[in-house]
């Protein structure tokens, strides 16, 4: 197949699901659907949304969990030619509110969990959309909805788009626009840089598939919906499990009962507990299935790595560079014996980019710039021309996505992460940026987690303050922890107060809530914020 025009993921999932009708698409506990199911029900969701008043150009909100009607709305929302946008599932009625009246969505796909915050968010718009919930009212409609209907007339289109939210550390979520043929050549690129898409079509006739993919990460955030998008794309089956919230022993044997290929986690966050659940009981789970773990977001630490591949020999385990902003590059960690922080490296897509000048810093330089990505980006956020601007660049003919990580670039051309603009630290006028002391403290035996934060300081502004969470049964000794950064850290980047809580309350997306954070720092030391 060609992309005419464009590429669409509605017209790749159609065609693989004529070439594979009876192979499952999309697991979930005891159910699955396969990929003449998939293609059906989106088809009938596309029909009802239509009839309901939806039309091309229109947003669909989705506000589930990981369950198969997520990616079948995705679907619907493809044929139909409207856009799909994600709804955080944690989000109270005000939230929703602000992200449903943003994209103006004129439907929204929500779980019966979350019916009476939908209801409320929509209580005070000046226009409710209209509400689909999953379950029985989301079967009649499909029941009663052809399986093709006017919307099918209108092909599919490269030029429609998918919206997605992105909440960030600070400020209101922002949409992501990504149109679909830029998203769909952008996670082809991730892993084939430099080389346009093949045939999926073709692909599948001969016999190739993506593995099996369980995004053990929520749909709605960036991590868990490209990585399932790939999946299906390559005509492969993804596992979903509609919890909230990790449970080790459930991933591992969802891994082990589906054959799982491809497993993607959230760095240290989900690795941890992962890991401690195969040294509580080594060889009770079958996982000779699993060839890669991947994050994306957040890295893996050098011990989780190591932890893991002592239990999965052969397993890769690969650190990926990006956010909703940008699909960068990755890092793959495939030897047990040379385990390191990730590095990732400059390359014809990437770039470390002079906050002034906008060019490319010199390797070797110790320069500090702005990490970019060039190529298939999104086209902007919906609605904010302001932030757009400050985020989707042109330089010298290319347009540069630049969400805000400073980074420096080593001779051999890797790049080193200092960590977002936004959470640099100013103490004495020296900037310290929180990731690289994060990487150092993670490295000690007793801390599981840790964010850095910046509070109020007489003297110096700003003073550098850890806030750390301990592995259990492990106890924090201050001293020690300041012993162990004491060689590794020049002074000024050294914590000078450390603050210890069991949780973090990292997001599901392991995003740290730094405001928080920030907060708690400053009420434990009795700073004035």
């Amino acid at each position: 197949m060609r992309p005419v025009p464009g590429w669409s993921f509605a017209e790749v999932w159609g065609a693989i699901a004529r070439e594979v009708p009876d192979r499952p698409a999309v697991v979930c506990g005891d159910r699955t659907v396969t990929w003449a199911a998939f293609d059906d029900r989106a088809a009938r969701l596309a029909s009802h949304l239509f009839a309901v008043g939806v039309r091309p150009g229109d947003r669909i909100a989705i506000d589930c969990t990981n369950v198969p009607e997520y990616l079948e709305t995705l679907f619907a929302a493809f044929k139909l030619g409207a856009y799909p946008a994600n709804v955080n599932y944690r989000y109270q009625a005000d939230e929703v509110r602000y992200v449903l009246d943003n994209c103006g969505a004129a439907a929204v796909v929500h779980a019966p969990a979350f019916a009476a915050v939908v209801a409320d968010a929509c209580a005070g718009l000046g226009t409710p959309p209209v509400l689909l919930e999953t379950g029985a009212p989301y079967e009649a409609a499909l029941a009663g909805a052809a399986p093709r209907g006017p919307w099918a007339e209108r092909p599919p289109d490269g030029d429609d788009l998918l919206l997605l939210y992105t909440g960030g550390t600070t400020g209101m979520p922002k949409g992501v626009m990504w149109r679909t043929d830029d998203l769909y050549v952008a996670l082809w690129q991730s892993n084939r840089p430099g080389t346009a898409p093949k045939d999926p079509v073709a692909a599948v006739r001969a016999g190739k598939r993506t593995g099996t993919t369980l995004p053990a990460c929520p749909l709605m955030h960036g991590t868990g919906l490209f990585v399932a998008l790939s999946a299906l794309s390559g005509g492969g089956t993804v596992v979903l499990i509609p919890e909230t919230g990790l449970d080790p022993e459930r991933v591992w044997s969802e891994v082990e009962r589906n054959e799982v290929v491809v497993l993607t986690i959230v760095g240290d966050v989900f690795a941890r507990p992962l890991l401690a659940a195969l040294d509580a009981d080594p060889g009770r789970f079958g996982l000779s299935s699993l060839r890669a773990i991947t994050s994306s977001g957040v890295t893996f630490s050098p011990d989780a790595k190591t932890g893991l591949m002592a239990h999965l020999p052969g397993v890769t385990i690969i650190d990926a560079l990006g956010s909703s902003e940008g699909i960068m590059t990755r890092s793959a960690t495939t030897d047990a014996t040379e385990v390191a922080p990730a590095r990732f490296a400059v390359n014809e897509r990437v770039a470390v980019l002079d906050e002034v000048t906008g060019d490319p810093v010199a390797p070797g330089s110790g320069q500090v710039g702005l990490v970019g990505v060039t190529g298939p980006i999104p086209l902007g956020y919906w609605g904010d021309p302001e932030k757009s601007r400050a985020t989707f660049r042109e330089h010298r003919g290319r347009r540069w996505s630049i969400p805000g990580d400073y980074a420096t670039v080593e001779p051999d051309g890797s790049i080193t992460l200092l960590g977002r603009g936004n959470a640099c630290i100013n103490t004495g006028g020296e900037k310290v940026y929180p990731e690289e002391v994060e990487v150092v403290l993670r490295d000690h035996p007793g801390v599981h987690d840790c964010v850095i934060v910046g509070v109020p300081d007489a003297r110096f502004g700003e003073v550098v303050v850890a806030v750390v969470a301990p592995r259990p049964g492990a106890t924090l000794d201050v001293d020690a922890l300041d012993a162990f950064t004491r060689p590794r850290l020049a002074g000024y980047k050294r914590p000078r107060h450390y603050v210890v809580r069991d949780d973090l309350r990292r997001s599901a997306a392991g995003k740290a809530d730094l405001r928080y954070l920030r907060n708690l720092a400053t009420t434990e030391l009795g700073r004035t914020p």
